[in-house]
């Protein structure tokens, strides 16, 4: 029997501080000028098998991959698993952000996200009978312990959900154009 102890798998103590006067300073921007727009950039590039490397900025290649039972080699999150992850994280953020302008501390900040998707279509190459394609709805589980009624924190975490990019991209239709060049 061995005396190792796993890591924990959450921080203890509180999250590491958010400059306020940096994020005072992009609150002031905004307002200054409410439709500035900004464009984000990624690069994929196809490795092999199921395997993706995306550039972001950079940033070291970003991995994606799919598991064993879809054929791919099991190194990364598949691009499924990554728009949870884009999700997660994006509502940690504002929920971080938004405790720090309304002077909340938070101790600890965990989310669990799940989707169900059905994969029997394979990429367009299987069943192809009319479904319902990607995910249909996403469950989230905020778990946050902060210096804050149970009250302010749900009113923090649904105004994180209101204002995430992330969220608003999987709650509303968005216009996608693929195009050969």
């Amino acid at each position: 029997m061995s005396d190792t102890v796993a890591p924990p798998t959450a921080m203890t103590g509180c999250l590491a501080p958010i400059d306020k006067e940096g994020l005072q300073k992009l609150i002031e921007t905004g307002k200054a000028n409410p439709q500035a727009i900004k464009t984000l950039k990624c690069k994929t590039i196809a490795e092999g098998r199921f395997r993706h490397l995306n550039m972001i900025r950079n940033l070291p290649p970003y991995i994606v991959d799919e598991p064993p039972g879809l054929l791919g080699d099991d190194t990364a999150p598949n691009p499924s698993e990554a728009s949870l992850a884009a999700l997660g994280s994006c509502l940690a953020v504002g929920i971080h952000a938004n405790a720090i302008i309304r002077g909340i501390t938070i101790q600890s900040l965990e989310i669990e996200l799940e989707a169900d998707i059905n994969i029997t279509a394979v990429w367009g190459t299987g069943d192809t009978s009319p479904k319902p394609v990607g995910f249909d709805a996403v469950r989230a589980k905020v778990d946050l312990k902060a210096d804050a009624p149970k009250a302010e924190l749900d009113a923090l975490v649904a105004h994180a959900k209101m204002w995430s990019p992330v969220a608003n991209t999987f709650m509303k239709p968005v216009a996608v154009a693929v195009e050969t060049v």
